[in-house]
């Protein structure tokens, strides 16, 4: 597993694209949770956690399971957790169930690209 992640529009996608041109990459918020554990390259996979809370899915053992059926994914995030908390109940439990997510992840990835301003700092390499 690598992730990709950085502020919204820092250029992550396109670093990406760039660094795995031959990954068919997949929108987070258009897959399935099936999809999501087939699929090579998710990009905005913050949306797909997004999604699933929305529709009232349990995304708690997400991380897990993503480890356990798709440990070689690529996955692109955007790093939600900084700047105003968010009045709105439903955005600050995303908010942080993201973070904990992508915590988690991270955790067991081999390699972590921070991007800002298009520019990737590996900030793990295992």
């Amino acid at each position: 597993m690598e992730m990709i992640i950085g502020g919204a529009y820092q250029g992550k996608a396109a670093y990406g694209k760039k660094a795995y041109p031959e990954i068919l990459w997949k929108n987070g918020a258009e897959l399935s949770r099936e999809e999501l554990f087939k699929t090579e390259g998710v990009l905005n996979f913050h949306e797909f956690i997004r999604k699933e809370m929305k529709a009232g899915r349990d995304t708690e053992d997400l991380a897990p399971e993503l480890i356990q059926r798709n440990p070689e994914v690529i996955l692109v995030s955007d790093e939600v957790g900084y700047g105003v908390v968010p009045i709105d109940a439903f955005d600050r439990a995303y908010r942080e169930r993201v973070g904990r997510i992508c915590t988690e992840l991270a955790s067991y990835s081999k390699k972590v690209v921070r991007v800002v301003c298009g520019i990737g700092t590996v900030i793990k390499n295992d």
